[in-house]
């Protein structure tokens, strides 16, 4: 089977390699050419665990090839996957779908033969049956079909989510079509993996519904963690016990600075604009929203409090930047938010991360960089923990002390345990819990690799995910 990916980007691009890794043919597309040929050339444009050496093993194999061109790749093609970007429109929040319906355009001189046009992008509820109507003035000749395909994907663990997916979801109303579908994924259906039918608006709507309601969820533990503070529990055993519940469930319940990322922001954002369109509102929706945008500003007097009052000649040490572990991705940080908010209030800031820099160094001037942890708290009067890399959770802690001027500890992640970072004469403030509290904490599991002076979620995965 011949598959041709629009877009070398995040999606596209492990889309790409985990196809030609089941044994398809697969030419991915890009008009980028620097990154093309540095993908060629082995530099992946994106950090993802995994994914050069999967890259690397299918070029080898002559399964998988990288171009500017898709005339031939078009032509060629089984199947056509767009998997272009769908940015939130500014001013009204909305998908900006401009990258999909170019796309729709540059393909249709060279559909050949019965072709299976489908959307790997997140779109609106409508834009598959757009495209089809697009494709059918452009090329009222041609044999083709469409189908949704949204991807549900987690930055950091991209290539598991793919070839062990909790689902398949695929819009389509052509057996044809359907047939095709059944075939490309016919490997994960071997091993059992769900590959679920429905109609393409069912499939568009489903995939922002997921999303919104995963963020639903970290908004919700966020508030109920501010809670916790006020009356004395502790948010970490809070969020174990409901997240026990089947019906709940214990993935997303772990409080932060609020989520970012690349879907979640955007894919809530369209669907209110979506709701409001049809009249419809999501008022519940709408309240996530703002609840996840004053959570990220709400962390400013939390870190002040925390610094005496004010943070005005202070020089603060940020461990991590990017939105979630795993990934060198800045879209919608919190900490896009954070670091410029304390610098207007005179803070020096100095930042550490172990994959973002690159990405975040143009987004966040007036930033020092660090080359690791312990550089970073050279001279520091505090330290604030932004993103749950597993290094952070490992810090040495009496080794962090000896480089900083004060003995702050400002964990926004809740990586640290409270009385262990106690004992090293650190004054700790955590999230979800009465500042400076070194109650108990759940018991590490026997045998876990981390650190005693790391606390584990109680999801295991980060707060914010790619999904």
């Amino acid at each position: 089977m011949n598959i041709c990916m629009i877009g070398a980007g995040y999606v596209g691009l492990v889309s790409a390699a985990c196809f030609s890794n089941f044994g398809w043919h697969v030419h991915c597309i890009d008009k980028d050419a620097d990154k093309v040929a540095g993908i060629v050339d082995g530099k992946m444009p994106i950090y993802e665990p995994g994914l050069e050496e999967l890259v690397e093993r299918n070029v080898k194999a002559g399964r998988l090839h990288f171009s500017t061109e898709l005339a031939e790749a078009v032509r060629d093609a089984d199947l056509v996957f767009l998997a272009v970007g769908t940015p939130m429109r500014r001013g009204d929040g909305y998908a900006d779908l401009r990258y999909v319906y170019q796309a729709v355009a540059e393909i249709a001189p060279h559909l050949n033969g019965f072709t299976v046009v489908t959307t790997k992008s997140t779109v609106p509820v409508g834009t598959s049956r757009e495209i089809e109507r697009r494709l059918r003035e452009l090329r009222p000749d041609a044999d083709f079909a469409v189908c949704s395909n949204p991807e549900f994907l987690r930055e950091g663990s991209a290539i598991q989510d793919f070839t062990h997916p909790d689902r398949v979801l695929v819009g389509v109303d052509n057996e044809r079509a359907k047939a095709k579908m059944e075939r490309v994924y016919e490997p994960l259906r071997l091993r059992n993996a769900p590959v679920i039918f429905v109609g393409r608006e069912s499939a568009e709507l489903a995939k922002y519904a997921a999303n919104a309601f995963l963020a639903m969820k970290i908004s919700f533990i966020n508030e109920i963690s501010d809670l916790c503070e006020e009356v004395g529990a502790d948010v970490q055993q809070v969020a174990t016990a409901i997240g026990s519940d089947r019906r709940i469930g214990d993935k997303f319940l772990h409080p932060g600075p609020g989520f970012g990322g690349s879907c979640f922001p955007k894919d809530v954002s369209a669907l209110v604009r979506t709701g409001r369109e049809a009249r419809a509102p999501l008022s519940l929706i709408e309240q996530v929203e703002k609840v996840n945008t004053e959570r990220k500003i709400a962390m400013i007097p939390r870190i002040e409090r925390a610094a005496g009052g004010e943070v005005r000649g202070k020089t603060i040490a940020c461990l991590g930047v990017t939105f979630k572990p795993n990934t060198d991705d800045m879209r919608e940080s919190p900490s896009l938010v954070i670091l410029p908010m304390l610098m207007e209030r005179g803070a020096r800031v100095r930042a550490y991360d172990p994959q973002g820099r690159a990405n975040a160094e143009p987004l966040l001037p007036g930033v020092e960089w660090a080359d690791d942890a312990l550089d970073a708290a050279e001279g520091a009067d505090l330290l604030v923990i932004l993103t749950e890399w597993n290094e952070f959770r490992a810090l040495n802690l009496r080794a962090l002390k000896e480089r900083m001027r004060g003995r702050i500890l400002v964990d926004l992640r809740n990586v640290m345990r409270p009385e262990v970072a106690a004992e090293e004469g650190f004054v700790y403030h955590g999230v979800g819990r009465r500042e400076g509290a070194t109650g108990p904490q759940p018991v590490q599991p026997a045998g876990d690799a981390v650190s005693a002076a790391s606390q584990p979620t109680p999801t295991g995965i980060p707060n914010a995910t790619d999904a």
